[in-house]
C-alpha cells in the first residue's frame, strides 16, 4: 500500500471511470463500484484494484482481498467469481494509466530558492521551480514549468524546454533538452567524451581531442540516476524521442538513439554507434563502437555486441549470437559437463 507521507492520492473512482482512464472495458461487476486505490494483489484490501498479468501470480489472485482486478481476456477464467474485472488488451499498460489517475504528477507552484545562483542573462519561463543551491550559467534557457532539483548545475547556453524535470545533483552542459524529459538525480549530461590520441610516450603522452559536439535529448525521454551521456566529439550525441535509459548507464560520444529505445541498468555503448527505433538492451549489455543496431533488435542481459545487428534480431551471450544458437551452446556445455562429472565419479 502507498504511504501518504510520500504520495498524494486522488479519487475514489468508479469501476467505469477507471475503465475510461485505463482504456479498457468493464468485463464483470457493478460499473458504479467505488475503488479507492491500487495495490498488489497480495496486499490489497476490499477498497483496491490489483493487476494480474502472469500465471506465476495465480495464487495471489486466488487469495486476494481486492474488489477488482485488471487482466487480459485470456486470464478471465482464472479470476475468483467475487472479483470485478477490467479487461485490457495490455493489462500492465492499463494499470499504469489507472495508477496515474490515482497518483497524478503534481504541478508545483513557481518557486525559485533564494540560494540559487542564476546568471542575469538566463531566460526563465513561467512557473519554473528551482531548488536550493542550483547554479545556472550564462545564456541558458529554461522553459515553462521546468523543475530543477537542489544542487543541479546547468551550464552556459543549455536549453531546457517546457515541463522537463531535472533531478537533484544533475549536471548539464553543451546540451539541448526537449519537452517532458525526466533526468533523474546524479546524471551527468554533456561532459567531454573519452577522446584522445593514444601515444606510447615517444611524443609526450596521450593527446586530448577537443570534444566539439552537443547532446540532443528529444521529447519524452527518461534518463536514470547516475547515468552519463557524453557530448559528441564533432557530431552530436542524440537521444531519440521517448527513449528510456535506466540508472548507471554509459552513453559515449556520437551515439545516436532512434525513438523508443530502452537501455537497462549498467549497460554501456561505445562511441559513434547508431541505434534504430525501439531497440532494447538488457542489464550489463556492452556494445562496441561504430556499429549499427537495427530497429526492433533485442539484446540480452550481459550480451557483448561486437558486430552490426540486423533489425529485429534477438541476441544473447558474449560474444553475442542468435538466441537459439546461444541456448544450444549452453545445452551442449551442460551435457558435456555432466558427462565429464560421471567419468570422474
Amino acid at each position: 500500500m502507498t504511504d501518504p507521507r510520500f504520495y498524494k492520492k486522488k479519487g475514489p473512482f468508479t469501476l467505469a471511470e477507471l475503465a475510461t482512464h485505463g482504456q479498457c472495458e468493464v468485463g464483470r461487476g457493478d460499473p458504479s463500484l467505488l475503488i479507492h486505490d491500487v495495490a498488489p494483489l497480495n496486499e490489497a484490501d476490499p477498497t483496491c484494484i490489483g493487476l494480474f498479468r502472469s500465471v506465476k501470480y495465480q495464487e495471489s489472485l486466488k487469495n486476494t482481498k481486492a474488489s477488482a482486478c485488471i487482466l487480459s481476456l485470456e486470464m478471465v477464467d482464472k479470476a475468483p467469481d467475487h472479483i470485478a474485472l477490467l479487461i485490457a488488451k495490455y493489462p500492465y499498460r492499463s494499470y499504469a494509466l489507472i495508477a496515474s489517475a490515482f497518483y497524478p504528477k503534481e504541478q508545483k507552484e513557481k518557486n525559485i530558492a533564494p540560494t540559487a545562483i542564476i546568471h542575469p542573462t538566463v531566460k526563465l519561463g513561467k512557473g519554473v521551480v528551482i531548488g536550493p543551491m542550483v547554479v545556472i550559467g550564462a545564456h541558458a534557457e529554461i522553459g515553462d514549468y521546468v523543475e530543477i532539483g537542489p544542487f543541479a548545475v546547468i551550464g552556459e547556453g543549455v536549453v531546457i524546454e517546457e515541463n522537463t524535470i531535472i533531478g537533484d545533483h544533475v549536471s548539464l552542459s553543451h546540451a539541448l533538452i526537449g519537452k517532458h524529459v525526466h533526468i533523474k538525480p546524479g546524471a551527468r549530461i554533456g561532459q567531454s567524451g573519452f577522446g584522445f590520441f593514444m601515444d606510447s610516450g615517444d611524443m609526450g603522452g596521450h593527446v586530448p581531442v577537443p570534444q566539439l559536439g552537443r547532446v540532443i535529448i528529444q521529447d519524452y525521454v527518461e534518463i536514470g540516476a547516475n547515468t552519463t551521456v557524453d557530448r559528441g566529439s564533432g557530431m552530436d550525441t542524440v537521444i531519440g524521442y521517448g527513449t528510456r535509459i535506466d540508472n548507471l548507464v554509459q552513453v559515449a560520444h556520437n551515439v545516436h538513439f532512434g525513438k523508443g529505445c530502452v537501455m537497462v541498468a549498467q549497460s554501456g555503448v561505445a562511441g559513434s554507434t547508431k541505434f534504430g527505433d525501439y531497440v532494447a538492451a538488457g542489464g550489463q549489455a556492452g556494445i562496441a563502437d561504430n556499429l549499427k543496431i537495427g530497429s526492433g533488435a533485442r539484446i540480452g542481459a550481459q550480451c557483448g555486441i561486437m558486430r552490426d545487428v540486423d533489425p529485429r534480431e534477438v541476441l544473447a551471450g558474449s560474444p553475442a549470437m542468435p538466441l537459439k544458437e546461444h541456448y544450444r551452446q549452453v545445452a551442449v556445455l551442460k551435457r558435456l559437463a555432466e558427462e565429464n562429472r560421471k567419468k570422474v565419479n
